[in-house]
């Protein structure tokens, strides 16, 4: 999942991260904008009333 795209709504509230081929469809047809770029985020342009989210965990690789 190191892949994806971290998402906001309007207000702010996280959603869940999405893939980077639909974060350039969705900036390609305007609903939505980069918010930040490290990491990058990409913030919509609407708000989101039924926030649906999966739990995530992470996980941090100590090295060999």
């Amino acid at each position: 999942m190191s892949n994806f795209v971290f998402l906001i709504d309007a207000n702010k509230t996280p959603l869940n991260p999405i893939h980077p081929a639909h974060a350039r469809e969705l900036m390609s047809k305007g609903k939505a904008v980069v918010f930040r770029i490290y990491p990058f985020m990409l913030i919509m342009k609407r708000v989101v009333d039924k926030i649906i989210t999966y739990p995530l965990s992470l996980r941090i690789d100590p090295g060999s």
